[in-house]
Formats: structure tokens, sequence, C-alpha cells
């Protein structure tokens, strides 16, 4: 059945609006200063003071400029608190963020290349394909793609690979080097189904094909470096230290000297195609071939809560992904559910539960941080602070407060040491994941 809009509803639309005693003066404030100012709640920000019980000393907070690296920049600010704390480093001290970048560029082109000749021989409408070519490549990840680049190619400080203009602003080499992957997708794709081309061919043409990509991200970022040495003064009595030609691996091992299999990936996904207890992973998700795969613990949101708080315990900051942009004050620095009131605005219900956000396209992972702090008040959480990647003008000098609620509703992803799980969260992390299609709000990148 067709339902039309006649001349009587819309009549009737407009005398319902005309006759409303406030309709005039929110139609002006909303037109003048627009949705969010018009409904920003002034309480949020007393109600987010930015106070805690736990509050980790963690330095200067970074800024990722132009580019969608917040989950290279949180997962090495975790690992640089850690360092400050051991080597008394500067609070300016910083891990390279694009040499990473440059890897994980340079290792998602061949995960594509992979993934191509593998759906070679369906159409180019079909939804898998379809997903792929949307976007070859982009600036995004996720922890366990961080910890892939790491075992394979280690750390360096940002001294020894600075920033360069196109990892600070990236959008022009994303576009260039996806419009490479297409094109190359042809040709892999024409040598599968049109020239029937052994492995060996392939493996060939991969590899030429990867040597021009190396050339375009050098280009872009500057070349990794092999070797550098290291230099820094102490933070409270100014000693001088260096260290000289070290490889990014034996940096790694030196002055991270993180276990990286002891760091797992727990998520909060409460729809009922994800059952609690139980480990997920993403078809066709990764950037390392043959590296480290994405997996997933789902815990219900308590025991969630819970890791979070037992490592900020143990002084130890911890990664987590969100959807930022909700109900989110950038300058002011908050997070929570009442800093934005939508549904009294406009006078219309816009509530829908976490799982609905999830299985109807709401809301989904799109941004990285780290907790670096907790508000406990009896023992359970109000608040929580946040070390942000978008430089110290915005927020409290760069960190944010976000509601405990907000945290129920849009945090979906922590990384915990996984020795804060329990016995039956081990066992249960232990399991082989059962893998999501592409497509799966589990799988978008941070």
């Amino acid at each position: 059945m067709t339902f039309k809009i006649t001349k009587d509803d819309l009549e009737r639309f407009r005398t319902d609006y005309e006759g409303r005693r406030d309709s005039q003066v929110i139609e002006n404030a909303v037109t003048k200063n627009g949705v969010r100012n018009a409904s920003f709640n002034w309480h949020s920000i007393a109600n987010n003071d930015p106070h805690f019980s736990i509050d980790l000393k963690t330095g200067n907070v970074a800024d990722q400029k132009q580019s969608g690296r917040c989950w290279l920049f949180a997962a090495l600010n975790t690992m640089r608190h850690d360092m400050q704390s051991k080597f008394n480093l500067p609070d300016d001290f910083e891990l390279s963020q694009s040499y990473q970048f440059f890897w994980d560029k340079f290792e998602k082109a061949n995960y594509f290349y992979e993934n191509v000749i593998k759906t070679a021989k369906k159409p180019t409408d079909s939804r898998k394909v379809a997903w792929l070519m949307e976007s070859p490549q982009n600036d995004g990840g996720q922890w366990d793609m961080l910890c892939a680049l790491i075992e394979k190619y280690g750390v360096v400080p940002k001294s020894a690979m600075p920033e360069s203009f196109n990892a600070t602003n990236s959008r022009g080499i994303d576009e260039v080097l996806n419009n490479k992957l297409r094109h190359d997708a042809v040709i892999l794709r024409k040598m599968v189904n049109e020239d029937h081309a052994s492995e060996k061919r392939l493996d060939a043409k991969r590899s030429e094909l990867l040597n021009e990509v190396y050339r375009m991200l050098a280009y872009a970022f500057g070349e990794p470096v092999t070797t550098f040495d290291f230099e820094y003064r102490t933070k409270k009595d100014h000693e001088y230290h260096r260290d000289s030609n070290l490889t990014p691996q034996r940096f790694f091992k030196k002055y991270v000297g993180w276990n990286l299999d002891d760091y797992v990936s727990i998520i909060q996904a409460p729809t009922a195609d994800k059952k609690y207890h139980k480990t997920y992973t993403i078809d066709m998700l990764g950037n390392v071939v043959g590296g480290r795969q994405i997996k997933h613990l789902n815990l219900p949101m308590d025991e969630f809560k819970q890791l979070a708080i037992e490592q900020l315990k143990n002084g130890e900051s911890v990664w987590f992904g969100s959807d930022v942009v909700k109900y989110s004050e950038t300058k002011l620095g908050i997070m929570a559910l009442n800093t934005y009131d939508y549904s009294a605005l406009f006078d219309v219900d816009l509530d829908i539960t976490k799982a609905e956000a999830l299985d109807y396209g709401q809301s989904m992972m799109d941004h990285a941080m780290v907790i670096t702090g907790v508000d406990l008040v009896d023992d359970k959480p109000t608040k929580w602070k946040v070390e942000n990647s978008w430089g110290d003008k915005v927020g409290h000098k760069g960190y944010f407060v976000m509601s405990d609620a907000w945290m129920d509703k849009y945090v979906y992803q922590l990384v915990v040491n996984k020795k804060y799980l329990t016995d039956k969260q081990k066992k249960a992390q232990e399991q082989e994941p059962i893998v999501l299609k592409p497509w799966d709000p589990m799988g978008t990148l941070a």
C-alpha cells in the first residue's frame, strides 16, 4: 500500500506547528544558532567536572592533525606512558606515528591485493567486491593491526622519523593511493579471469605493484629508518643519554619491552548475533598478510568496565574505541548523554538501545583514545578521564571527561592486559573466533 502526502496532511501539519506557543521561539533559536548550539545543556559542564579519584600522569597530549591515525596515536600513547615512567622521559616525548603510518599503508596495499585475488571470480557487483573497492585502504585501524606492524617492523621515537606534510594531511596521498589500488585491482582480476595466470605470475605482478606503492609512500612520508640513534634528557635531572645504532625492533624490545600477546581486545556489542563470552574476528579485515589476527572477546558492560578499572588501578592507561561524535562537545572536552538535548529541542523521541544503534547503522566505532583516569564513588565509576589526540587546544589541555552513561552507550572496544581477566574470561578468550562479515559494525576502523 502506498502512502502519499496530501494537501490535507500538509494543512494539518502546518496547523499543529503554528498552534504551539514555543514554535516561533525555537525556530528563531535553531535557525540562528544551529541545532547543536540551540540544544546545548549548560548543566553538563558542572556535571562533568574534570577531577578523578584515579588520575594517571601521562604528559603532553599529541595531535594527529588532519589524518585518521587516532588508533596509532592512542596505542603508541599507551606505550609511551609506560616508557616515560620507566626511563624518566620528558612530557613531550612521543613514538613516531609516521613510521607506523608508512608501514600500515604499505601492508594494507598487499592485504588489498590478497583479497582482490581471493574474490576475483566474483562479479564486481557482489557485495564483497563492492565493499572491497569502496575503500581499498584508509587511515583507520584496530589494536591487533598495530601489533602486527610492531611484530614485523618494531617502533621508533618521533625524533627518528618525524611528521611530514602528508602524515598530518593524509587526504591527498589517500586519494592517489586508492586510485592506484583500484587500477591494480583491474589488472589482477583480469590476470585471474582472462589470462588464467599462475600463482607465480600473480606473485611477480604483486611484487612489481608493491614496488610502486613503496616508492609512492617514500615520496609522501619519507623512507622509514632502518637504524638510528636515540638521544634524550631525563625529565627530573636533565641527564643526557645516547643509544647508538638501534634498529626499530631492538628499540621496541629495549625501551617498550611489552609482550604484545599479553594484550587482548575486548568488545561491548549487545546485539543478538553476538553472544557474550565468545570471541569474534572479521572477514577480510587486517593489514599484514600472515600477521596477527584481529580477535575480540565480547563481554557484558559491567565486566567490560571492571577490566578498565583494574588496569587503571595498576597504573596502566587503557586504549579504547568509541563513537566520539555522539553528544560530544569538543571545545569543552565533554562526552555525556545530556550535553545536547535534541529530543527536548524538537519534542521527538530519539532514544534507541545500543544494540539497535549498531543494527540500524546509527552508531559504530569511529575513534580511538586512551582512558587515563576514573572517578569512583562507592567503588562505582561516575566519569572517566580521556586523553585524546587532537592537540592541547581542545578540552582540558587535550583531555576530555567521559560520563559513565556515555561509556555505556557509545564505547565499543578496549584493550587490556589479559592478566586482569577472570579465569572464566581467560577461557573464553582462548576460543577460536567466530567469523563476522566484512561490513559488521565490529569491523569498523578507528
